[in-house]
């Protein structure tokens, strides 16, 4: 900034001579000086508010989100780890690691059509300057999807500028619709062949147990179903929570549930993939035998496309167990220990289990199954059991399940008083 005092040619001193400034000059210097340190204060006040003592410049940029997750892409379309490494922030050396895993897992589950659109910042930025944002997904595992799975699933990120890369997928956010995919986790083990996929975010050992619960269920849903041509794919991801987090319900939806079969992401009326679930902190702590039932349940709606059925979910879930408990030989008052504990404790219901008696969060959850498969087993030694299949793909087709059994030569007036007198029987 120049003074309001020009300076002058010097003497031969060399002490420099002064000139003085007009009014005008001077009035106009003062104004743009004036002006000049209301920028200045300005611009440190907002030097202040950008860059807080002690905080890593950093936050959300869509621009250098979108090219940390082309660069991710291109990674695991080319299975190459090191492109991976560099998609995370330099110097990160976990998230870098974390990265070129998740290559290796597309690699291992020929992972097809992935693809990563930027929409929007999530959440506040954080101290060290990290952020989240949603970003939707796409991705199929070749061979045995036949779409392309979509989800929003949130993206950590880190770094700044031209430096941003992701830390990590999913993780410490509430659920609001969002998925994690057990593949983008973490290293996992994967057991496959042509038949069946099994992915594990565990060890070889426990992909192992799961492959051989596989192959034994195709076995016995075929048993039922023999034009069915499996291609199976089953997640076990590392916990309850991280369960729900894959499926993107809230947490302790399914932590009561030993294995579900849901569609792998995209909003309802929308073809997308479907995948059978496990809940290792549920399924690992039960029987041998119990751990294939729930299997071979679930294969059953794999089966028979049942995430995409409009029929009644007693009919649903009764016929997914009398598939599975088909072969078992055990006796009614094991096979229905809890339902006969609950007609005991309240009564022989009035009616059939319904969506609030089978909801995932039931207090007799275990009961209504075993309801539900009771029902189907009365349907079946009636009407055969090519009828109850028959009643099961009407059901399936859209045709109310009370006119399905009519049609196959059962009221279910007749089944519902059957039912009940079965239960109180056995109740005593």
């Amino acid at each position: 900034m120049r003074s309001v005092l020009a300076d002058a040619p010097s003497t031969k001193t060399g002490r420099p001579l002064l000139r003085a400034v007009g009014p005008r000059s001077a009035l106009a210097l003062s104004v743009a000086l004036v002006a000049a340190m209301l920028i200045a204060l300005v611009l440190q006040d907002e030097r202040r508010r950008a860059d807080p003592p002690g905080l890593t410049t950093g936050g959300p940029s869509p621009a250098a989100a979108s090219t940390a997750l082309r660069r991710f892409v291109e990674a695991v379309d080319e299975r190459d780890p090191g492109l991976a490494r560099d998609a995370a922030p330099p110097g990160n050396v976990d998230a870098a690691e974390l990265l070129a895993a998740l290559v290796g897992n597309a690699e291992k589950l020929a992972v097809s059509d992935f693809s990563a659109r930027y929409v929007d910042a999530v959440g506040a930025v954080s101290p060290d300057g990290s952020w989240a944002a949603a970003v939707e997904l796409t991705w199929r595992f070749a061979g045995f999807d036949g779409v392309p799975a979509r989800a929003e699933v949130l993206v950590h990120l880190g770094g700044a500028g031209a430096d941003t890369g992701i830390v990590q997928f999913g993780g410490d956010q509430p659920a609001r619709g969002r998925r994690t995919p057990v593949w983008l986790t973490g290293p996992i083990q994967v057991a496959g062949n042509d038949k069946r996929v099994v992915l594990v975010a565990g060890s070889a050992v426990q992909a192992r147990r799961v492959a051989r619960r596989v192959d034994v269920g195709i076995h016995v849903v075929r048993r039922m179903l023999p034009r069915w041509r499996p291609r199976v794919v089953v997640e076990v991801p590392a916990s309850a929570a991280a369960l729900d987090e894959a499926l993107g319900t809230e947490p302790g939806t399914h932590g009561s549930i030993a294995a579900v079969t849901a569609a792998v992401g995209a909003p309802a009326g929308t073809r997308t993939p479907a995948h059978v679930f496990v809940n290792p902190d549920v399924s690992d702590d039960l029987r041998p035998a119990g751990a294939q039932v729930v299997m071979s349940h679930e294969l059953t709606h794999l089966a028979t496309d049942a995430t995409a059925s409009p029929m009644q979910v007693w009919l649903l879930e009764g016929f997914a167990d009398y598939v599975a408990l088909r072969d078992v030989a055990l006796p009614d008052r094991t096979t229905l220990a809890r339902a006969i504990r609950l007609a005991r404790r309240s009564g022989v219901p009035d009616h059939l289990p319904g969506p609030a008696e089978l909801d995932s969060r039931a207090g007799d959850l275990q009961a209504a199954y075993e309801q539900a498969w009771l029902a189907c087993r009365i349907v079946a030694e009636r009407l055969g059991e090519r009828g109850l299949v028959r009643v099961y793909r009407a059901a399936d087709r859209g045709v109310p399940v009370e006119r399905a059994l009519r049609q196959a030569g059962l009221r279910q007036g007749e089944l519902l008083r059957e039912w009940r007198r079965r239960l109180r029987d056995l109740a005593g």
